[in-house]
Order: structure tokens, then C-alpha cells, then sequence
């Protein structure tokens, strides 16, 4: 197994081929696809064809296999994946995501042995043929502290996540393994606790995997059978709780079971065995035991069908497991008294199935075993007689009913069951209360009283049932129906924590995502088995049309006199089975061919059921046989047995048959406990745990309340072939022979079934990871520290949604890799796990610096430690020395002799002082001890009964609630029908008093025709007999007459009736054909969003490595800016440091020339030293007369011999100069030759080369500066040299005088020379400290260098800043104008609102006013209540001090009645003792009663405060949000008031310059007035001209018709042409503002003209 999964992350890791690049380029040429047919799919090729060369709705595709074309419909063919894809971890991660590439990838990984895969979230298992080495230690430590990414797919990833969250969240985990039965979930089960208790084992190793291998031993051998699909079934569900304390470790385990079928022990389908501890019992007991359970010789038939094994290998093996399993039960602590009770229980069930039951019934005969002598042996084992074991299981009577079916029951009860029936209810009894034994003491085993924080649940219940699915052709029972009901819920509680939860969530957070219409839920099924009626706590005895499921339909028959199977199966058919005429696509029971059976739609219709539904009314019946079971294990003289059946009576009582486990020392396990108690008591549970088929709904309903308080993992197991477990064969040869065999259609089913398809792509096209606004940003805004030093630790975040937004941005996350809800951010499949890689990454590096610091501070702590170490042995040495000194002195032996004398006496007192306070301090730790063991002790026993007591309370409490609901629903009911009653005996009163008025009529017609009849019959007696005939005969003819018509409208209409019979066959075969058609539309459609849904996402991965790929490479183009910007400077350096290589050159070469010269000048020096000896001893031999002048002159000759060596050390010193000079050229050299080998590596190692170059040129500088302080003390060491020879020289002439002038010359001359020297050194030195750089001047050029650079850099910042500005000013401009525009348009509308809201204002404060008052008024009232419940306080506590002494009272004259009695009283005052007594018990009850009273009083009184208070807050909340939103209409208005400043400004200058318009305008109409009076003027004198010509002119008619008419045309003209100076007027007000007086003549020149043409033209006629 490791060898595989090494493989395969090898194979991940490995870079592609060329071959492989090619291979994949080929598939996508190629347009693959699978081909589903009925026996599964193939791989084939579609080919691309001509449009309208195929019908629509068709494709050509062929088959890779033997290349077959084929023409199919495109709905069998679905898209392939490439070869890549074959063995995904994932299939969320698949390209084309569909059910024949979902089964391809997992048929190719449990090829290859990879039976784990992921679907999103959830874990697929397939069960292998063989157990695989895949759940080693040593897997188990690689899976050890990673994340589910880091990971490969195994059933450990999802222990090690659940644990991981549980630590995160510090939130219950859940993990809920589902599947078929068969299918390996318990073997799942026992992997998960391996690791979990593998990873967080506590100190002390208590719950080792060792102890739990043992617990599931003992749980497989007394709840796991052999069955036709598996061959170790559980019967059971349970769970397995792990608490874990602060540390993250186990502190305390226990089991809860559930569901047990507990009548396997009775009757079980044929081919499938009892309970495994039978069969392990009868063949592995020792010859000891065996005796004792009368073992000896076993029954050659049995009731219950508990026979030994036949076969020799079956016994053998079965002995072998008996062994182990009291191994276990010795590893769980249950000793060998406890062992040899269960024993005893199971061979006393053995011997009641042995003994066997008469097959008579009440009205028959009598009740009675069959065989005593075995029932005998049976009373022996459970500790009693025979009459008492033949009571309880014949003689029983119905107790515990409701008082309304109590009688209904008990009859049926007494009548229908029988013998056998009675005794099969004692041997489950017997069983159930031997499982509930063995879960408590696996709990014992498991319990702890450390404290715990949260838990871990694993819950593994018995999977789907089909016996069809192994061909086995009998019905599933009614056990099987319970545990398929069961794995139905867990199904509905993946759908929702999967759909409907997740899309509720988007909903709120205003998350718009489009999924295809998802299939029904399975709670179709789930309703036909507990559907409830709108009335469930009246249990009426009467059917009624509402529907209901098939437990509360099982409860009514059994009530009902004549139910039975047939009436149950026909009510189930009409509530939910298809109409007629109906389709029977859409239900989910059908009837079967079988009588007395139905077929039931598991998992969305995939897993059809056959049921049988004979006897099922017997299960359902009340029969307290059961209880009579645990009364009869309770009162055993065994004591063994007595004593572990008695101690759980009590706390067991409320769930006793229903779940085993619920005991518990942890506060969690208590926790879990009350849950499921309260899901029995509260509501309905008072009524329905009398029940059998209602209380397996309850079982259920407190598994999943339990499970829903927790984060839920689901894990899938899947069958590969419905015989993987039954197999005896070889499996079939596969058409892949790397492959094993699997039934696809199974495997289709089962994934149809989980809908893992829609799972996946809500997984895929959702956001599954989410998180609160808060919690992100504090969870990674480590990955953005420029964020956290901009705004500081201890930042206040004001907006979190704008915080997170900016951390967002800042991480560089591509947008669709996330939605911003209202609340919290989502995120897609896979980010958040990216994010917290990153965030790993920073963490390590952050603990690695912190890690070396503590190191760093614990080294330097070792060596203060190490310091203060070395002082002391330094002490202790010193001391041991003065020891050494001291102790032969005679004083110090008697000293040390008498001191210890002196210190025993005070060490002896101490001692015994020390003891003394020993002595104390024991007794009072043990004082304390025991008192503290006391007191818990003392705890111990409350808690216990407060939990019995709370228990009790709530039980009451619920039973109480429960009846004050019937009772009120009696009596409503009761009050409906008194007063239809009324109503009804009104309306009979009526139609009596109505009939009686109409017999008095009748009687009065009858008398009176009567003696019409008598007074006329002898005179018309034959009249009246034809009349009587002739009316007949008439009666006679209509009567045919209307028969017939009958007739005819009945043929008619069942004419009639044909037609529309037809018609409606026709339409619903119109109906059935659009439906297929719109399924087969919406397949298609569905299939289409599918493609187009795995093409949106293949785009957005694509674009997510796009933007990753631009983040990469605009991080390496700053890295590559850098890297030139380095190599700038590295190139500058360069040409710096050889420009000064070339200074130092020449340098070298200077002082080489000055060496030379040196040389020269030594050797001038030293011949002239020569002549000077040479002088000297000519001097001595013409002076050795003067001996005083001669020692002068020797004098004077040492000390130039002197002055001559000081020159030779100075020219010495300079020699060592300039070796220091050369071997700085040398160090220069060297230098140059590695930078010239380092710069062919500058690429790799640049920054260690910059660094190294700024060393080495501090370096230089360094030696430089050495070399110039050197230069400068021996500059300093030569002036005063000099100083000194001249003050010798000025001694020497005061001594020599004028004595000897040549020698006095001659040294003169000497000295000049050397002064020459001197200079020319000094001028030397000068020269070379000229040619040396100063350090000012290097320092100077290194700040410019620096400024420079930074310079630079401030400049191209800036330069960015600047550009970024200038877009932002763009962008700035453009939203000004646009924001102006809408500012005008806002206006308007926000005066409207402030209008509106002004107006709301008002009417919100008066609704304040008034909610004001409201409170007011609440508070006074809740004032005057708490008064009152303190007033009844005091009232209870009086009565129960009035309690008490009357108890004391009672207790009193207890005692003396019992002395009464002891002392042979009077039977008179006996009598009367009673009597108070009784009067006493009265007063106490009624006290009791009225305390009842005043407790629901206060009760009320406390929930109206409660009420108030509420109502209150509510109040003040709104009124908060009133004053926020008056606030919020404030600022607006504030806002919208600056803005109307601003508009007025606007419009005041809008107003100046229409003013000015406005002026203008009346400049320009008073200059139209004057024209227009100036045209008044021309008319009149037109028309005086006119008047003038008329009366001079002379002429016929025609002339003064056409007069006339030219003057009708001369009007006109002039009309037109005023029109027209009107028109020029108008135009002259828009286009002009002023009008000066020369314009206005000019004007009124221009319109004056055509005046003067008229009148010239009026001359002229």
C-alpha cells in the first residue's frame, strides 16, 4: 500500500514527456467521448459530420475497441477526459464531470488499488476483495498533523481533518459513513478510532487501540449475524463519541446503540443465522460451563432455530472466537461473575427457544410450554421458578396504555396474540435487556473522570437492505425497512448540510449562483414510513383521509377491531401510490404481484424494495412481555443477576428497549443524554414511546438531533458487485485485465443514489470555503505586514468588509477565486488551502527566527552560567587553599572538634520539632482527605440525583404538557359536538314538529275522503272503480314512458362517457409523450449547462494561471530591474576601482624613482662619510697634541656617526614604505585577478559580490588612512630629529669656537647638505600626501555617490507618483462631470424625500410617543408583578415551612402509633390516630396542590416579565434605529442643504445675467415702439394720399376696379412688410444686448426704404 501511494506522488511529481505532450495534443484533436449503453459505457470517437446528414438529436460515433460506427442519440454520449485524468484524487478536479467519467476514474483507481477517493468535501471507499496494507502505524504517522491538500485520499485524511478542525474550532466533528450493506462501513469505523486514538492517545495510554479492537469483539459478537449480503452484518446502529480535553486528547469514550433487531433472536428469513454469541457459546464452553448451563445435550429442534454448526471448521472457528471474545471482555474489565451472568441469560433464551410454547390461543386453549422439562432449566438460570418464569411470559396483562385505547388494546391483545407469539416477545426482551447490559459495561470500561472540551461522533448504522440485489426472491422484513428508514434520514441530512444549506447561505448573502433543477430529496420515501397527521396527539380510533405514514398507519390498524394487513397496505396505496390513469414515475410505492407486498423507492427511486407485511401488526402491537423481562432479571434470587439489573432500573426506565449507552461520567456524555431524552419527552414522545413502530422514528430523530449540533463529515462506502462479500469462485474475467471486476450498473446506482453528481458541482461551481470578515482578516492579514505596519497592531477596523477588501487586493487574488457576501467572503474549492499554505510558509520562517532567538538568549544565558561557575570553583579553591593553611593550627582542631558537639543537641531538638509538626501535619492531611472524599462522594450522589431528578421533572413536566393538550383538544372536540348536538336536535325538533303537522293533514284528508267514500259508494261505485283503474293505467304508462326515457339518457350518456374515456386516453398518452419529450429536453438542456458549466470553469482555471503567470512575471521584471540596476552599479564600481588601480600605479612608479634616487643619495653619503673618516684621522694625527680638543672632535664625530645612522634608519623607514606601497600593488592585483573571477559569476552570486567589493574597498580606505597617520608621525619624528641636530650642532660650534675654522666649514657645508636632504624629503612627502586622497574627500564622494543614487530613485518614484496622479485627476475630472449631471437630477428628487421623510419624522415620533407610554405603562406593570411574585414567594415558603411541620407532625404520630401498636393500645384510639393521620394527608395534598398553583402562578407571572422585558428591548431597538435613521436623514439634508447654497449661487448669477438680457430687451421694445408709431404715421399719410387721389382722379369702373385691386395688393404688400420689420424685431431682442443711436437710425433708414418705394409707386399710378 505505501509502495502505491509512493508511486502515485512520484508519478504527480514527475515532469511531463514530449510522448505525453503529444499523446494529450492527439486527444484533443480527436473528439473522445463515452458511449453509455445498459451493461456500461465505452470509449469512442465522434465523428464530425455534414449539418442535415443526421437526423436531429443524433450522432456517429466509433468504438475504440473494434471500431464500429454507430449511429446513437446524444443523449448516450457524454464527454471523456484526457488519459491524465484517469486516476484523479479528485473528482471535482475532472474537465468534463459526468457520471461515466466519475465511474472510469474510480473503476481505474480500484484497479490499481486505490479504493480512496475525493468527491469535493466527502470521501469515496470502495469496498476491496482483499484488505489491503493501507492502515499500518507507519501510515498512519505520515498522515500525522498535515492537511487534507498535502495529503492523498484515504479515510485517515478525513480522522486527521476532523481532528484538525476540532482543535481549530474547538467545535463537536462528526463523521457519517453511509453506504450499502456490504460495503465495509464498520471496518471504516474501526480504521477512523485506530488513528484517531493512534494520533491522541493521553499520557497514560487508557484508550489504546488494543482496548478498542476489544470493544468492537465484544459489539460484533452480540449485535452481528449472518445475512445474505454480508456474512458479519451489524443489526444495530451506534455511536462511537471520543471527548477530548484542552491538550487535544482522548479524556473519556462511550457507545450509544440504537435500533437493535432484537427479534432475530425468535424468527430471521431462511439462510441467514442469529445473533454470532449463540454460536460461539454453544461451541466454544468449556466442559464446566457447559454443566452449568445444562450444555451437556443440546435440542435436536428448537422454536427459535438456535442450533450448534454441522460442520467441523464452523466449530472449530467458532471456539476460536469465543476465546477471543472472553479475552476481550477480560480487557474491558468485566470479570468473571459478570461473564458467567451473561452466560446464564443466553442459555436461558437458548432453553426457552428449546422448551417452545403450544400453538393455542386464549379462546382455544391454555397458554403453556410445550416441552416444561427445558423450561425448567431455563426458570433455573434466570433465578426462578417455573410458575413465575410461566406467568410473565403467559399470564400477562396490558399496563401502561392510554386510558382512551386501554381497553381497545388490551383486547386485542388478549385475543390475538399467542403462545408462541408471548413467548418470542420474552426471548427479545430477555436479549435487549442483555445488550443494553454489555453496552453500560463497555462504558464502565470506557469512562473517565477527566474533563472534556468537545468531541469527535462516528456514527455507523446497518446499510441498505435489498434481498433482491443477491437474488433472493423472499421480501425485505420489517428490521429491514427500519434500517433502510434510517440511512434514508442520514441521506436527507447530506442533502441538506450539501443543497440546502449551502443555498439558503448564498440566498442571505445575496450570492447569485444558477444550478440545474436538482432531483427529488429522499424524503419522499421518508414521508411514507413517518409522515405525520395534523392532529397527532388525538390517537382516534376512527380512519380518516388525511395521509399518514406506515408507522402511524400500523398504530391505527392495530387499534382498529378489524384491522389487518390488507386494510394497512390499501390505505398506504391510496394516500401514496399512483392514481388511475396516473404515471408511476413521480411516486415511490407501487403495489407488487405478491400478495401481502409493496415496493418502496429508496435512494431517489434507485433502490427499489420489495416488502412482505405479514406479521407486522403483531410487532406494533403493546405487549408487555418485554417489561415483564426486566421485572423478571430484576427479582432473580441469583444475586449475580439481581445485582446487575437492579442498579439501572431507575435511570434506564424512560428509554428502556430503545437506546442502550446513555449512561455517562462526562459532562458531554451527560450533555448527549439529555438530548436524546428530551427528544422522547418532549411534544409528542409522552404518547409515543408506549409505541414500538413510533418509537424507532424517535431512536432515529435523536440520532440526528445529536448528529445536527455538530460539523458533519460524510463518508461514502460503495459495493463493487453485490457479491463482493459472498463470492466463492474466482471473479469473472475483465475485458482490462489490469482491472477487477465491478458491476458498473451498481455502481451507477449507488452514485445516483448519494447524488454525488449535483454534490460535486455545487462543490465545483459554489464557493464551499467561507469565512466572517473578522475572522479572515485576522487569520491572514499576516500574509500583508506593509498593511499591519501602515495602520498598527492595535488598529481599529470600522468598515471589516472594506479591511477585507484591501487584504484581498493586496494578496493579489484573482477576482473569481472570490465573492464578497454580506457578512462573510467566499472563496472557490482550493484557495483558502492556498492561503493557508502561504500562511504556514510565514509561520515557519516567523518560529525559525524565534526558535533562533531563544537559542541565542539561552546560549548567552549558559555562558553567564558557565562565568558565575568559574568564580565559584576560583572560591572553592581559594578557600580549600586558607583550608590547607588552617588546619594544623591546635586552635582550629579543638574548634573543629567542639562544634559539632554544640550543633547535635540543636539538630537532635530540631529534629523532634520537625517530627512533631510531621505528626500534625499527616493527621491533618488525613482529616482533609477524608473529608474531601467525602464530600465528593457527597457531589457525587447529587449530581447524580439532580440529573434524576431533572430528568424526572422534565418527564413530568412533558407528560403534563402532553396531557393539558389533550385535555384541550377533548375538550374542543367535546364542545364542537355538543354543539352540533344542539344544532342537530334543533333541526330534528323542527322536522318533528313539521312531520306531525303533516300526518294531521293526512289523517284529516283520509277521515274526510272516508266519508266521502262512505256517503258515495253505493251510488258510484263503479264510477269509481273506473276512475281508480284509468289512474292506474295512466301511473302504469309513465312509469314506462319514464323508464324509458331513463334508458336512453343512461345509453346516452355512457356514450358519452366512451368518448371522453377515449379522449382522455388520448390526451394522457399525449401527456406521457410531451413529458418524455420535455425530460429527454430537460436531460439534454441539463447536459448542455453541464458542458457549459466544466467549460466556464476549465476558462476560469485558465485565467487563474494567466493572472498567476502575469503576477510571476511583473515580480520578475522587479526582480530583473534590480538586478540591472545592481549591475550598474557593480559596472560603476568597476571602472571606479580601476581608475584608482591606475592612481596607485603611478604612484608605485614615483616612489620607485624616488627609491632610486635614495639609493643614489645613500651612496653620495656614504663616500662622503668616508672622506670625512678620512679627514678625521688626518685631524687625529696633526691634533693628538690637543687630547682635549680631539676628544671633542671624537665627540663631534659620533654624533654625526649618529646623525648618519638615523638617516640610514630614515632611508630604512622609507624602504618599508615603499615595500607596504608594493604590497599594496600585490593586494591590488589580487584584488583585480578575483574580480575578474567573480565576474563571470555575477550572475549567480551578485549581492555576495557587492558585498564583498564594499568590504574590501572599507578595507583599502582603512589601510589608506594607516598609511597617511604612518606618513605623518614619521614626517613629525624627522622635524624633531632635525630640531635636535641643530641644538647639538649649535653646543658643538660654542664648544669648538674659532679653533679649528676649516673643521667648523667643512661641517657647515655637511649640515647644508643634509638641510638639502631634509627638504627634498619633506618635499617628497609632501608630494605623496598631496597624491593620496584624503578621507574627508572620500567620505564626501561617498555621501554625494549615495545622494545620488537616492536621488535617482526619489526621481523615478516621482516621476510614477506623478503619472499616477495625472490618471487620477483624468479619472477625477471625468467623475466630477458625471457626478454634476446627476447632482441635478438628485435634486429634484431629494427634495421629495426630505418631504417624505419629514413627513414619516412626524409620524415616527408620534409612534414614539405612543410606544413610550407603552413601556411606561409595561414597566409599572412588571413593577406591580414582581411585587406579586414576591408576595407569593413568602406564600410558598410558608406553606412549605406549614409542609414541613405537618410532616413532623405526621412523622410524630407515626412513631406513636407505632408505639400505640407495639404497646396493645385500644383499637378506638388507633382508630382515631388513623383518622388524623388521614385528615393530615388530606391537609398535605391540598398544601401540595395549592404550592403546584402558586409554582405555575409564578411561572406565568415570570413569563409575562420576560415578555415585557423583550417587548421592551424591541422598543428600544427601534427606537435606536430611529434616531440612527433620523440621524442617517439628517446628514442628507445637511448635504442636500450645501448643495442647495451652491445651486442658489448659480442661480443668482443666472438671475444677474437675465436681467441683464431682460434690459436689453426693453431697450429694444421701446425702439419697436417708436418704429411701429413712426409706420402709423405712413399709413395715415398713405392713406390721406390715397383719399386725395381718389376724389381728383377720374375714370371708369373697370379702372377702380383694378383701383381696387392694386390696393388690396398694396395692403397686403404693406401687411407683409410690417410682418416682416416684426419678424426683424424679434430677431434682434435674442441676437443683440445693447442698441446705440446710431444703430437705431441705420435701422430704421433700412425699413424705411421700401416705404418710400410704395409711395413712388402710388405717384405713379
Amino acid at each position: 500500500g505505501l509502495r502505491v501511494y509512493d508511486n502515485l506522488s512520484h508519478s504527480l511529481l514527475q515532469v511531463k514527456t514530449e510522448e505525453q505532450l503529444a499523446a494529450e495534443k492527439a486527444w484533443y484533436k480527436t473528439e473522445k467521448v463515452w458511449l453509455v449503453h445498459k451493461d456500461g459505457f465505452s470509449l469512442a470517437t465522434q465523428l464530425k459530420m455534414e449539418m442535415g446528414s443526421l437526423p436531429e438529436g443524433k450522432v456517429k460515433v466509433r468504438l475504440e475497441h473494434d471500431g464500429t460506427v454507430l449511429e446513437v442519440d446524444e443523449d448516450d454520449v457524454e464527454k471523456a477526459n484526457p488519459l491524465s485524468y484517469d486516476r484523479v484524487e479528485d473528482l471535482s478536479s475532472l474537465l468534463y464531470l459526468n457520471e461515466s467519467s466519475i465511474l472510469h476514474t474510480l473503476r481505474q483507481r480500484y484497479g490499481g488499488n486505490l479504493i480512496h477517493t475525493y468527491a469535493g468535501p466527502n470521501l469515496l471507499v470502495i469496498n476491496p476483495l482483499s484488505t489491503p496494507a493501507l492502515y499500518s502505524e507507519k501510515v498512519m504517522q505520515m498522515f500525522k498533523g498535515c492537511r487534507r491538500e498535502e495529503t492523498a485520499a484515504h479515510i485517515f485524511a478525513i480522522a486527521q481533518s476532523a481532528y484538525h478542525q476540532l482543535l481549530t474550532t474547538r467545535q463537536d466533528q462528526t463523521i457519517v459513513l453511509l453506504g450499502k450493506s456490504g460495503s465495509g462501513k464498520t471496518t471504516n469505523c474501526q480504521h477512523l478510532l485506530q488513528y484517531l486514538v493512534t494520533i491522541a492517545a493521553g499520557s497514560g495510554k487508557v484508550y489504546s487501540a488494543e482496548k478498542w479492537q476489544s470493544v468492537y469483539t465484544v459489539l460484533e459478537a452480540f449485535g452481528n449475524c449472518s445475512t445474505a449480503m454480508n456474512v458479519n452484518a451489524s443489526r444495530f446502529s451506534h455511536i462511537v463519541s471520543l471527548d477530548f480535553d484542552q491538550a487535544g486528547q482522548v479524556a473519556s469514550a462511550s457507545v450509544q446503540t440504537m435500533l437493535l433487531e432484537k427479534f432475530r433472536v425468535t424468527r430471521r428469513p431462511e439462510a441467514e443465522s442469529s445473533f454470532n454469541v449463540f454460536y460461539y457459546l454453544m461451541a466454544g464452553a468449556d466442559a464446566a460451563l457447559k454443566t452449568e448451563l445444562h450444555f451437556n445435550h443440546f435440542a435436536e429442534n428448537s422454536t427459535f432455530g438456535l442450533l450448534p454448526h454441522s460442520k467441523p471448521e464452523d466449530k472449530q472457528k467458532a471456539a476460536q472466537q469465543f476465546t477471543k471474545l472472553q479475552a476481550a471482555m477480560k480487557v474491558l474489565g468485566i470479570s468473571a461473575e459478570e461473564q458467567k451472568t451473561v452466560w446464564l441469560i443466553l442459555g436461558a433464551i437458548y432453553h426457552l427457544g428449546a422448551a417452545g410454547a403450544t400453538k393455542g390461543k386464549a379462546t382455544t386453549g391454555r397458554k403453556q410450554f410445550a416441552r416444561h422439562e427445558w423450561a425448567q432449566k431455563a426458570a433455573y438460570l434466570l433465578g426462578c421458578t417455573l410458575e413465575e418464569l410461566l406467568s410473565a411470559i403467559f399470564k400477562t396483562q396490558g399496563k401502561g396504555t392510554l386510558p382512551r385505547s386501554s381497553s381497545v388494546r388490551q383486547s386485542t391483545d388478549d385475543t390475538d396474540s399467542s403462545a408462541a407469539e408471548c413467548l418470542e416477545f420474552m426471548a427479545s426482551g430477555l436479549y435487549a435487556e442483555l445488550f443494553t447490559l454489555i453496552i453500560s459495561l463497555i462504558n464502565r470500561a470506557l469512562k473517565s473522570s477527566q474533563h472534556s472540551l468537545c468531541s469527535l461522533l462516528i456514527v455507523d448504522t446497518p446499510g441498505f437492505q435489498n434481498p433482491r440485489q443477491v437474488k433472493n426472491q423472499r421480501g425485505a422484513t420489517f428490521e429491514e425497512l427500519c434500517h433502510n428508514y434510517a440511512q434514508d434520514r442520514l441521506q436527507m441530512l447530506f442533502q441538506e448540510r450539501t443543497f440546502v444549506r449551502e443555498l439558503e447561505r448564498y440566498k442571505e448573502e445575496n450570492i447569485e449562483i444558477t444550478l440545474d433543477d436538482l432531483e427529488p430529496s429522499p424524503s419522499r420515501s421518508v414521508a411514507v414510513v413517518d409522515q405525520s397527521s395534523s392532529q397527532t396527539l388525538v390517537r382516534a380510533l376512527s380512519r380518516t383521509d388525511e395521509a399518514r405514514g406506515l408507522f402511524w398507519l400500523m398504530e391505527e390498524e392495530v387499534l382498529q377491531p378489524g384491522g389487518s394487513e390488507e386494510t394497512l397496505l390499501q390505505r398506504l396505496f391510496s394516500y401514496y401510490g399512483p392514481a388511475e390513469g396516473e404515471s408511476t414515475g413521480h411516486t415511490v410505492v407501487l403495489k407488487s404481484e405478491n400478495t401481502h407486498h409493496f415496493l418502496l423507492g429508496h435512494s431517489h427511486g434507485t433502490d427499489w424494495v420489495e416488502y412482505d407485511t405479514r406479521g407486522w401488526l403483531n410487532l406494533a402491537r403493546l405487549n408487555p412481555t418485554p417489561q415483564n423481562a426486566a421485572n423478571l432479571l430484576q427479582n432473580s434470587q441469583k444475586k449475580s443477576i439481581s445485582g446487575m439489573f437492579v442498579g439501572r432500573s431507575s435511570s434506564a426506565a424512560v428509554l428502556t428497549g430503545s437506546i442502550a449507552g446513555l449512561e455517562g461520567v462526562s459532562q458531554l456524555a451527560m450533555r448527549r443524554a439529555t438530548s436524546m431524552r428530551k427528544t422522547f419527552t418532549t411534544g409528542m414522545a409522552a404518547v409515543k414511546k408506549k409505541s414500538l413502530c413510533l418509537q424507532i422514528k424517535l431512536q432515529v430523530d435523536a440520532l440526528l438531533d445529536t448528529v445536527r449540533r455538530s460539523r458533519v463529515h460524510f463518508v461514502h462506502c460503495l459495493l463493487p458487485r453485490a457479491e463482493v462479500l459472498r463470492a466463492v469462485g474466482s471473479p469473472e474475467e475483465s475485458c482490462d485485465p489490469g482491472l477487477m471486476q465491478m458491476d458498473v450498473a451498481l455502481l451507477r446506482a449507488q452514485i445516483h443514489g448519494f447524488k454525488l453528481l449535483d454534490s460535486l458541482r455545487i462543490y465545483r461551481q459554489g464557493y464551499p470555503d467561507h469565512m466572517v470578515f473578522s475572522e479572515f482578516r485576522r487569520r491572514f492579514d499576516v500574509l500583508v505586514p506593509h498593511l499591519t505596519k501602515k495602520l498598527g497592531r492595535n488598529y481599529i477596523v470600522k468598515d471589516e468588509k472594506r479591511a477585507v477588501e484591501e487584504l484581498l487586493e493586496s494578496l493579489e487574488l484573482e477576482k473569481s477565486s472570490y465573492h464578497m457576501g454580506l457578512s462573510r467572503v467566499f472563496f472557490r474549492a482550493g484557495t483558502v488551502a492556498k492561503l493557508e499554505g502561504q500562511r504556514d510558509e510565514h509561520t515557519r520562517q516567523n518560529i525559525t527566527l524565534f526558535q533562533a532567538t531563544c537559542r541565542g538568549f539561552l546560549s548567552r544565558q549558559a555562558f553567564k552560567k558557565r562565568k558565575i561557575q568559574d568564580l565559584a570553583i576560583r572560591c572553592v579553591q581559594k578557600n580549600i587553599k586558607k583550608n590547607r593553611g588552617v588546619k594544623d593550627w591546635p586552635w582550629w582542631k579543638l574548634f573543629t572538634t567542639v562544634r559539632p558537639l554544640v550543633e547535635v543537641q540543636l539538630t537532635e531538638e530540631q529534629i523532634r520539632g520537625k517530627d512533631e509538626e510531621i505528626m500534625h501535619l499527616k493527621l491533618k492531611l488525613e482529616k482533609v482527605e477524608k473529608e474531601r472524599n467525602e464530600l465528593r462522594l457527597i457531589s457525587d450522589r447529587l449530581e447524580s440525583r439532580n440529573t434524576e431528578l431533572t430528568a424526572e421533572l422534565s418527564d413530568e413536566r412533558n407528560s403534563a404538557e402532553s396531557t393539558s393538550q389533550l385535555l384541550e383538544t377533548e375538550t374542543s372536540e367535546r364542545l364542537r359536538l355538543e354543539k352540533d348536538m344542539k344544532d342537530m336536535q334543533v333541526k330534528f325538533d323542527a322536522v318533528k314538529k313539521q312531520m306531525e303537522s303533516m300526518e294531521m293533514e293526512i289523517m284529516e284528508a283520509r277521515l274526510l275522503q272516508a266519508s266521502e267514500l262512505n256517503g258515495e259508494v253505493d251510488n258510484d261505485g263503479g264510477e269509481w272503480r273506473l276512475k281508480y283503474e284509468r289512474v292506474v293505467r295512466d301511473t302504469e304508462f309513465t312509469k314506462k314512458k319514464l323508464q324509458q326515457e331513463m334508458d336512453d339518457k343512461q345509453e346516452t350518456e355512457q356514450q358519452n362517457k366512451r368518448h371522453l374515456e377515449r379522449k382522455l386516453g388520448d390526451l394522457q398518452a399525449d401527456h406521457e409523450e410531451s413529458q418524455r419529450s420535455v425530460q429527454q429536453l430537460k436531460k439534454k438542456c441539463q447536459r448542455l449547462a453541464a458542458e457549459l458549466q466544466d467549460t466556464k470553469l476549465h476558462l476560469e482555471n485558465q485565467e487563474g494561471r494567466n493572472h498567476e503567470l502575469e503576477r510571476k512575471q511583473r515580480k520578475f521584471d522587479v526582480e530583473k530591474n534590480q538586478f540591472q540596476e545592481e549591475l550598474q552599479k557593480e559596472r560603476n564600481q568597476r571602472e571606479k576601482l580601476g581608475r584608482e588601480r591606475d592612481v596607485l600605479t603611478g604612484e608605485v612608479f614615483t616612489i620607485r624613482q624616488q627609491l632610486q634616487e635614495k639609493d643614489t643619495e645613500l651612496c653620495t653619503i656614504s663616500l662622503k662619510v668616508e672622506q670625512l673618516e678620512s679627514e678625521l684621522q688626518d685631524l687625529s694625527s696633526q691634533e693628538s697634541k690637543d687630547e682635549a680638543s680631539l676628544a671633542k672632535v671624537k665627540k663631534q664625530l659620533r654624533d654625526l656617526e649618529a646623525k648618519v645612522k638615523d638617516q640610514e634608519e630614515e632611508l630604512d623607514e622609507q624602504a618599508g614604505t615603499i615595500q607596504m606601497l608594493e604590497q599594496a600593488k600585490l593586494r591590488l592585483e589580487m584584488e583585480m585577478e578575483r574580480l575578474k573571477q567573480t565576474h563571470s559569476k555575477e550572475l549567480d552570486s551578485k549581492d555576495k559580490e557587492v558585498e564583498e567589493i564594499r568590504l574590501s574597498c572599507s578595507k583599502k580606505l582603512k589601510q589608506m588612512e594607516v598609511q597617511l597617520e604612518e606618513e605623518y608621525e614619521d614626517k613629525q619624528r624627522v622635524l624633531r630629529e632635525k630640531r635636535d641636530l641643530e641644538s647639538k650642532l649649535m653646543m658643538a660650534q660654542e664648544q669648538v669656537g674659532q679653533r679649528d675654522v676649516e673643521t667648523e666649514k667643512r661641517l657647515r657645508k655637511d649640515l647644508k647638505r643634509t638641510k638639502v636632504l631634509l627638504a627634498d624629503a619633506q618635499m617628497m612627502l609632501d608630494h605623496l600626501k598631496s597624491n593620496v586622497p584624503s578621507k574627508r574627500e572620500i567620505i564626501a564622494l561617498k555621501n554625494k555617490l549615495e545622494e545620488s543614487e537616492f536621488a535617482c530613485a526619489a526621481a523615478v518614484k516621482a516621476r510614477k507618483s506623478m503619472e499616477l496622479e495625472i490618471e487620477d485627476l483624468n479619472i477625477q475630472m471625468d467623475d466630477i462631470t458625471k457626478a454634476k449631471m446627476a447632482l441635478e437630477e438628485q435634486i429634484s428628487r431629494l427634495q421629495r424625500e426630505k418631504n417624505d421623510l419629514q413627513s414619516r419624522f412626524e409620524e415616527d415620533q408620534e409612534d414614539m410617543n405612543e410606544l413610550m407610554k407603552k413601556h411606561k405603562a409595561a414597566v409599572a406593570q412588571s413593577t406591580r408583578d414582581l411585587v406579586q411574585i414576591s408576595d407569593l414567594q413568602i406564600q410558598v415558603e410558608e406553606a412549605m415551612k406549614e409542609k414541613q411541620e405537618i410532616q413532623d407532625k405526621l412523622h410524630s404520630l407515626q412513631s406513636q402509633l407505632e408505639f400505640q401498636e407495639q404497646s396493645m393500645v385500644e383499637k378506638s384510639l388507633v382508630s382515631r390516630q388513623e383518622a388524623k393521620i388521614r385528615e393530615l394527608e388530606t391537609k398535605l395534598e391540598y398544601e401540595r396542590t395549592q404550592t403546584k398553583r402558586l409554582e405555575s402562578l409564578v411561572t406565568r407571572l415570570k413569563e409575562n416579565l420576560e415578555k415585557m422585558t423583550e417587548e421592551r428591548d424591541q422598543r428600544i431597538a427601534s427606537e435606536n434605529r430611529e434616531k440612527d435613521q433620523n440621524k442617517r436623514m439628517q446628514r442628507q439634508t445637511r448635504d442636500i442643504k450645501e448643495e442647495m447654497t451652491e445651486l442658489s449661487k448659480k442661480e443668482a448669477e443666472a438671475s444677474r445675467k437675465k436681467h441683464e438680457l431682460e434690459m436689453d430687451i426693453e431697450s429694444l421694445e421701446a425702439a419697436n415702439q417708436s418704429l411701429q408709431a413712426d409706420l402709423k404715421l405712413a399709413f395715415k399719410r398713405i392713406g390721406d394720399l390715397q383719399a386725395a387721389m381718389e376724389d381728383e382722379m377720374e375714370t371708369d369702373d373697370d379702372d377702380d376696379l383694378i383701383n381696387s385691386g392694386d390696393e388690396s395688393d398694396m395692403d397686403s404688400e404693406v401687411e407683409d412688410r410690417v410682418d416682416g420689420v416684426k419678424s426683424l424685431l424679434s430677431k434682434s431682442k435674442g441676437s443683440t444686448k445693447t442698441l446705440s443711436d446710431v444703430g437705431t437710425q441705420k435701422t430704421t433708414r433700412s425699413v424705411w426704404n421700401p416705404f418710400s418705394c410704395i409711395l413712388v409707386f402710388h405717384f405713379k399710378n
